[in-house]
Parts: C-alpha cells; sequence; structure tokens
C-alpha cells in the first residue's frame, strides 16, 4: 500500500513547483485523492499524459536513494519543522527538500533581494543590513544567486549568523556553481532549500516560483538594487499579497540597477529604508 509520504513524494516529483491548476486540486481533495486519481482516468491523458505516466511509473526507492545521496531531507506540511508560514501562499509548495539545519525555517527571518549585477554600493548595503539583522537574531534568505542574494549570506555568515538560500535547481546541483563554497558555508548553520528532485536544473521559470517562497519564508522584504524589470520585483510582490512589509534601498536616479527599488517607492508598493534601524523600527510598527 502506498503511503501518504510515497504519494506526496509521487506528486512532488511529477508536477512542477508553484503550478496554481494542481495546487488547487490538492487544496480542493487532498493528496491522496489526486495521487488516486491520476491512477483512475479523472484526469485528461492528452492534456496530462506526462503526468499521469510520471506518477504511476514513480520509483521511491529510487527518489529516496537520490534525497539521501544529496543529503538533504524531504520535507512535508506533517512534519513539525515544516515552515507554517508558506501555507499562506495560494500555491504552497507540495514538500521542500533541506539541505543543512531543518529546524530553522520557522526562524524569524529577514530576505534580502536584487540584481546579479550589483554596484559595490549594492554589495556593501546588503551584507551591511544583513549583518545587521544577525546582530538583532534575525536569520536572512536569500536566493543564491550571484550579486545582492550572495552579498546578504555572506554578510549574514561574516556576522557568525545563520542563512538560508531558496534555490531554483536540484539541491544536489549547486547552481550557480561559483557559489559551492558559499553554499557549503550557509549548510554548517543555515539550510538550502529546493522545491524540485535532486538533478532538475534551473530553468528560467523555476527562479520566479521560487521567488515565492523567498517572500513566504520571510517576515519582511527589503530589496537592495533592482533593474526596472527584475525578478527581485517580484519576489517583492509576493511579499506585499502575504501582507508582509517591503523595503527597498534608494540609488543614485541615474543608475540602473536602483531603477526597479525607485519604482516600488513610487509606487508605493515599497517604504524607502535608508539604514538597519530604520527597518527594523518599521516591521516592529507593523
Amino acid at each position: 500500500m502506498t503511503t501518504p509520504m510515497l504519494q506526496r513524494l509521487a506528486l512532488f516529483d511529477a508536477l512542477e513547483c508553484g503550478n496554481l491548476y494542481w495546487s488547487e486540486q490538492i487544496g480542493e481533495f487532498g493528496i491522496e485523492t489526486v495521487y488516486e486519481h491520476l491512477f483512475l482516468g479523472v484526469y485528461s491523458t492528452e492534456k496530462f499524459g506526462n503526468i499521469i505516466a510520471r506518477v504511476q511509473g514513480f520509483n521511491a526507492d529510487k527518489a529516496f536513494t537520490e534525497i539521501d545521496q544529496s543529503h538533504s531531507t524531504f520535507l512535508t506540511p506533517d512534519d513539525s519543522r515544516w515552515p507554517s508560514m508558506v501555507n499562506q501562499l495560494s500555491n504552497p509548495p507540495i514538500g521542500l527538500l533541506v539541505k543543512g539545519n531543518v529546524d530553522i525555517l520557522n526562524n524569524r527571518s529577514f530576505s534580502i533581494v536584487g540584481t546579479r549585477n550589483p554596484t559595490p554600493y549594492g554589495v556593501r548595503i546588503a551584507g551591511d543590513f544583513a549583518a545587521g539583522f544577525v546582530d538583532r537574531e534575525w536569520d536572512i534568505v536569500s536566493g543564491g544567486a550571484y550579486g545582492i542574494d550572495s552579498a546578504a549570506h555572506r554578510g549574514a555568515l561574516v556576522a557568525e549568523g545563520r542563512t538560508i538560500a531558496v534555490i531554483a535547481s536540484g539541491i544536489d546541483l549547486h547552481y550557480p556553481s561559483g557559489n559551492t563554497r558559499l553554499f557549503d558555508e550557509i549548510c554548517e548553520n543555515g539550510a538550502l532549500v529546493s522545491e524540485v528532485m535532486p538533478g532538475v536544473p534551473a530553468l528560467p521559470h523555476r527562479f520566479l516560483t521560487r521567488n515565492r517562497l523567498i517572500a513566504a519564508l520571510s517576515q519582511a522584504t527589503l530589496v537592495v538594487e533592482a533593474a526596472f524589470r527584475s525578478g527581485s520585483l517580484r519576489t517583492a510582490r509576493d511579499a506585499a499579497e502575504l501582507m508582509r512589509p517591503v523595503m527597498a534601498i534608494p540609488g543614485p536616479i541615474n543608475s540602473p540597477s536602483s531603477e526597479g527599488c525607485h519604482r516600488l517607492i513610487g509606487e508605493r508598493a515599497a517604504e524607502l529604508v535608508t539604514s538597519v534601524a530604520d527597518a527594523d523600527e518599521l516591521i516592529s510598527a507593523l
């Protein structure tokens, strides 16, 4: 007999993360019923043939071996360590793969996001804010990418704090590869979090879907530098939809790296902050 854990892992393996249709199906009918319906012909083979075949051919032993070899833990909503704040999403994750310290996902956390091509100003600000919030006993969440994300993670580590990297690839792939050492350092006290199975590549749309997890894992989000059209703005929008505080750092008015931040501030989608004390006071007031 297939256990609820195996049913959930099969769906985790087969369904694209963040898919609103399947989130609604699972929310309405539950994991067990959706799993059974994929065997009973309830879903169209023409539309969902690949998913049906993947679930019906799911090899649990192989999947658990891959998870074990990636030194990660498959976390489900039934686990006491599950980060309950992600349940507020309209498309919550089916499960999460976590490498490192699984026990910190419900800690008080502050996300810092921004461009992959920051200015030295942005790098310094991201590191300073990360260290400042670590000093106030917050954990730092970001996306593990080059640029502002890496600066935030490093700022937390330099301050001897914990940081969580939510990545868009399989937890074993260490994408981007240039951050492999950083990911190893993160895992010593913090965690890597992924919504896909080991070996799954980081396709462009997965960066956007993982952004909602960065927002959901955090009590508040700060955008340090971002272009006018930036994935970081998506994280800010996701945080706003969850009614979490969103803040942005102002920059030079002629800097392309700050256009996204100025856009958020101008649209009243983010509060302007210029110091850690500003941000902390804003969060405390809400």
